[in-house]
């Protein structure tokens, strides 16, 4: 968002903490502007969570912003860190020439659907035999990367389902996006402020049913987890699903 300030306008970053609560319910968290991102901007955020309510974190599906996974390992220990698919494969992507870029698409996948953490170290390391020559860059980032995918690999189908992507919080952004696209100037960040809060309180009103198949998730997240899930979330799933 480009923000007026102090006489003179400047692009401020406008980050969302998204979460699903214990009866598979969407909600949006908190929103902070940012003129620069780093670990102590995050730490800020994560401790502001913290404070507020949020007592635990069981999964944290993030897109690699520098500082961001350390923060939150610091507040929530317990908390695993799960990179965000979504990113990974559109940063792939945009080293990639549009006529290989479906062909490109489908390799990757088949790394981050892989049933098993063997089958997607073998998925990758037949994704290099192929394209390490054409797009070196791809392969690398993916190793870089590698310790915040393998998480995935050990959460069964209904978890994996629920969290290995943050397309949903992508969608959010987007319809952001387009609320704002008119305004090419806020005068302060309260504006700002304002305007995604109106919009977001809109959104949130569709947000009624819990995410598909969340009772089977709580249950696998029992297991999981142990001691950490609530009985009373857990019971409440389970009455829904016997339901």
């Amino acid at each position: 968002m480009k923000v007026k300030s102090q006489g003179r306008v400047t692009n401020k970053a406008i980050y969302l903490a998204f979460g699903v609560n214990l009866q598979g319910l969407k909600e949006v968290l908190g929103m902070w502007a940012a003129d620069t991102e780093g670990a102590k901007f995050w730490m800020q955020v994560i401790t502001e969570l913290k404070n507020r309510g949020v007592s635990d974190i069981f999964i944290a599906c993030v897109d690699g912003l520098k500082g961001f996974p350390e923060a939150i390992e610091a507040v929530y220990p317990q908390t695993q860190v799960q990179l965000c698919m979504v990113h990974l494969v559109r940063h792939s992507l945009s080293y990639v020439s549009h006529k290989d870029r479906k062909a490109v698409a489908d390799e990757l996948k088949l790394v981050y659907q892989a049933a098993t953490l063997e089958e997607a170290e073998q998925q990758l390391a037949a994704f290099e035999e192929t394209w390490a020559t054409t797009y070196p860059v791809i392969a690398k980032s993916w190793r870089a990367n590698w310790a915040k995918v393998v998480p995935m690999f050990g959460y069964p189908s209904e978890i994996r389902r629920a969290v290995y992507t943050t397309n949903t919080i992508e969608s959010l952004n987007m319809t952001l996006r387009k609320v704002s696209k008119n305004r090419s100037l806020f005068p302060n960040d309260e504006a700002v402020f304002k305007l995604m809060y109106l919009a977001l309180r809109n959104i949130s009103k569709r947000w009624t049913m819990p995410i598909p198949n969340w009772s089977g998730a709580m249950n696998q997240f029992a297991i999981l987890f142990d001691g950490r899930v609530p009985m009373g979330g857990l019971n409440q799933n389970s009455l829904t699903q016997n339901a």
